[in-house]
């Protein structure tokens, strides 16, 4: 499951395993908690979101769907980007192909230009793919205030959690440097066995 690269080659075979043979929802319900959260005088529609973990572009169509101003994906595989533009082109203002953790300078001064207000990390957090340095460095991306919508398996946000998140959001939270407003605990998707994968929904203002 977390070979995205030989995913992401064939089409539609990503949606096809997470989203109509495993019901993943978590684009929606991540997208659906943060529309809830902003003001009802603009909603979605002044949100620069820088989209790590970008992938094919499945949360971006949502946050597109709330009206966002801007939309900025980045992710550390080729194959994403070049699924993004195949399958959803046009989508991206930019899309670039980076490690967080070493960006290129001329990536890093385009993303510090946008002025990003809002964060999205979906599934991707937890694993290898986006360690928590990684996340501080793309939460210091984005302005004070601004929204961070993210998704998290439920495994790495308690005390036995070995991936450093737990540690990191709790910090984060105790020193007033996100104040999260809404978080729920919803299925993610199912797993092959037939049991239910459950994930945390986050949303927080910086």
């Amino acid at each position: 499951f977390h070979d995205y690269d030989r995913i992401y080659e064939i089409p539609g075979l990503y949606e096809h395993l997470f989203y109509d043979r495993y019901q993943c929802n978590s684009p929606e319900v991540v997208c659906s908690l943060l529309d809830r959260q902003l003001p009802d005088t603009d909603g979605g529609n002044s949100l620069r979101v820088l989209d790590i973990g970008a992938g094919n572009g499945m949360v971006a169509e949502q946050l597109a769907d709330l009206g966002a101003e801007s939309l900025v994906g980045i992710d550390i595989i080729e194959e994403a980007a070049e699924a993004a533009e195949r399958d959803r082109p046009g989508l991206y203002d930019e899309y670039h192909v980076a490690d967080l953790t070493r960006l290129p300078d001329s990536v890093a001064r385009s993303l510090k230009e946008k002025k990003f207000n809002c964060l999205t990390i979906v599934a991707a957090l937890g694993f290898d793919d986006i360690p928590p340095l990684a996340f501080a460095q793309g939460f210091n991306m984005i302005t004070s205030p601004g929204w961070v919508a993210f998704n998290i398996k439920e495994d790495f946000v308690c005390d036995a959690d070995t991936t450093g998140f737990c540690r990191l959001i709790d910090r984060m939270t105790q020193t007033g440097v996100i104040e999260i407003k809404a978080r729920d605990r919803y299925r993610h998707r199912f797993c092959q066995d037939g049991m239910p994968l459950y994930y945390y929904a986050v949303v927080g203002e910086k």
